[in-house]
């Protein structure tokens, strides 16, 4: 179990995050970077098969975004909807909570691309325009220590942004499939963190990533919860809506989840750093 200080619920609700460094149990932590090692093996497959380069947002060797596939795997579960991730989950985003996305994101080695400013909610309006979901929780695990010089994320705080409250237009770059809704001189804050850290913040908050300057790739795992099911304009989930907590308890049942959802994946390019 991990302390959340009530300075740090504060400071979520208030600027959209918190930090909670090296609360990872190292058991999880290995796995975490065993199942990154399997999946990036499975998406360059998938790029040879299709004999590309790019695939929406991932660009082979440099950037990967890998996206709700945690059913294909024996292991990512325990993790995702852990006592550990519970905490996490009821203190952002409350005590009833879904899975909504899950990702795997990575830089490579030397060559490893920025991400723009973007909010992560502003992926789902670019597909809905008209959507008015509440903010969801992101959370970056880190699975590397992350620095400047290997692309850590950069966060833009609701009181710099003025962004507690709403989404803002995104458009998209060429060349990389970014969206990007802020242009501004604001730098933003850079995360400093060691290896099993998680940064959670609402799914308003601008943020970025540099490039990766370093010889090891820089690897984040990355599960999203909201308080309610986001839905499309045809009623059904964006991505998933997992039942996690209910009034606080973990109610999930891996068995149950299996049965009743493997099959086609649903694809969907939120965002990540």
């Amino acid at each position: 179990m991990i302390t959340i200080l009530d300075k740090q619920r504060e400071q979520y609700k208030q600027e959209g995050y918190l930090i909670l460094p090296g609360v990872i149990p190292g058991d999880l932590l290995t796995m975490l970077r065993e199942e990154c090692s399997y999946y990036l093996g499975y998406f360059d497959s998938i790029m040879d098969a299709k004999a590309v380069e790019t695939d929406n947002l991932s660009h082979r060797g440099k950037r990967y975004f890998i996206n709700n596939r945690y059913r294909l795997s024996q292991r990512l579960w325990q993790f995702i909807f852990s006592d550990l991730m519970a905490q996490v989950v009821a203190a952002t985003v409350g005590p009833t909570a879904y899975l909504f996305h899950e990702q795997w994101v990575v830089k490579g080695a030397e060559q490893g691309m920025k991400f723009s400013w973007h909010q992560d909610s502003g992926y789902v309006k670019w597909y809905d325009p008209a959507t008015n979901h509440k903010p969801y929780v992101t959370c970056w695990c880190t699975l590397d220590d992350v620095s400047e010089e290997n692309g850590t994320v950069y966060l833009l705080p609701h009181s710099r942004a003025g962004t507690r409250s709403q989404i803002i237009d995104h458009v998209k770059e060429g060349g990389t499939n970014d969206l990007i809704g802020y242009t501004g001189d604001d730098p933003g804050d850079a995360v400093i963190v060691p290896a099993g850290s998680i940064v959670a913040f609402d799914s308003f908050v601008f943020h970025r990533s540099g490039p990766n300057r370093t010889e090891r790739m820089r690897r984040i795992y990355l599960p999203q919860y909201s308080a309610a099911p986001i839905l499309r304009p045809d009623g059904k989930p964006w991505a998933m809506a997992t039942p996690f907590l209910d009034n606080g308890q973990n109610i999930y049942h891996h068995a149950e989840d299996i049965a009743e959802n493997f099959g086609p994946f649903p694809k969907m390019e939120t965002a990540a750093v």
